[in-house]
């Protein structure tokens, strides 16, 4: 395998244009990431993660996000529609373990479904923590508004995963809960203690911390540092995420093209290394933002190589499940909502 660059890079349709397979094999990126934009039907899928690979040679990591509810990129009539962390959560909240068991089956239906095409990293679990008032861009998408519930439901989400032989990313350390404000659109900030936030927003994080691979927010913590988003902040990174949580895996930002960053792409993208972050995400297939992401990205070295590798070599074997079983039994558990 040749060096890779440090970022994920989406592409702008259902198959790469001769420029995207030209600049994918100049630049190098370590994996990509699919949205909505990209799907069409099966067999595009299949042939679109191909062709990503084949343009950098070796078989790099394809990522997605597709957790359930309204953040679910490939949907019917493709795969079926599946229900929002926040239903899973209502199913814990009556039994625990039915609760628990539905994450489960419902990332395992996950891997199958992502496997048959060849995308190998699901963007799951959110373990976000809402609080009352919060935006809505996390809202549903969190398995409830406790620490506990979303911690049980995200162990069971990424343990389901990797049971079909996908990797999980979770997300968005050290927490997007109290985000007031869309990160998409605006810059959110958090002005509670840093002591209310070791006590409700840290700990779904804490009880995952070995995982291999996790991704930022864009939002301000006041009581950390007032200056940056937690993207792009040391003091976040290294002394919350590294040290507070303890996290040893391959850091990933939030999407570099959302506007709760500023700068140019190129500044945002040079933030992010800076910040500590190991691997710069853009998704929007924008070639003109991507020259100028791939301009401030260097190649991945040190700690950051080290951690990568890991993910590359900690792609597990599915267990051999039958997929007609799982689908049957997680129906089954539905229907009794």
């Amino acid at each position: 395998m040749t060096e890779s660059k440090a970022m994920i890079l989406g592409c702008s349709g259902l198959s790469l244009t001769p420029e995207e397979k030209a600049f994918y094999a100049g630049e190098r990126p370590w994996g990509f990431i699919l949205f909505g934009r990209n799907i069409s039907e099966p067999r595009q899928i299949t042939d679109l993660v191909a062709e990503m690979r084949e343009s950098v040679g070796w078989h790099a990591p394809v990522l997605i996000d597709q957790e359930g509810g309204r953040v679910q990129r490939i949907r019917p009539p493709i795969l079926p529609h599946y229900p929002s962390g926040q239903q899973l959560g209502d199913l814990y909240r009556a039994d625990q373990e039915k609760g628990r068991r539905a994450a489960w089956l419902m990332s395992r239906l996950h891997a199958f479904d992502l496997s048959k095409f060849g995308i190998n990293v699901d963007c799951l679990p959110v373990l976000d923590v809402p609080v009352e008032g919060s935006s809505n861009v996390i809202g549903n998408r969190a398995y409830g508004m406790d620490p506990k519930t979303v911690t049980d439901m995200g162990i069971a989400a990424s343990e389901g995963l990797k049971a079909g032989g996908v990797l999980s990313v979770m997300k968005h350390m050290p927490g997007h809960g109290r985000g007031f404000a869309d990160s998409h659109h605006e810059l959110p900030v958090v002005r509670v203690s840093r002591e209310e936030l070791e006590a409700h927003d840290f700990p779904p994080f804490i009880a995952m911390k070995d995982e291999l691979m996790a991704m930022t927010c864009h939002l301000v913590f006041t009581a950390i540092d007032a200056d940056n988003p937690a993207t792009t902040s040391r003091k976040v990174i290294d002394g919350i995420i590294r040290e507070h949580i303890g996290f040893k895996g391959l850091l990933l930002s939030d999407d570099s093209s959302m506007n709760a960053l500023s700068g140019t792409l190129g500044e945002r993208a040079a933030n992010i290394i800076a910040g500590g972050c190991d691997i710069v995400l853009h998704c929007n297939g924008h070639m003109d933002e991507m020259l100028e992401v791939v301009a401030n990205v260097p190649l991945l070295k040190g700690a950051a190589l080290e951690r990568a590798r890991r993910v590359e070599q900690g792609f597990p074997t599915a267990d051999g499940a039958d997929e007609a079983a799982i689908r049957a039994e997680f129906d089954a558990m539905l229907a009794t909502v």
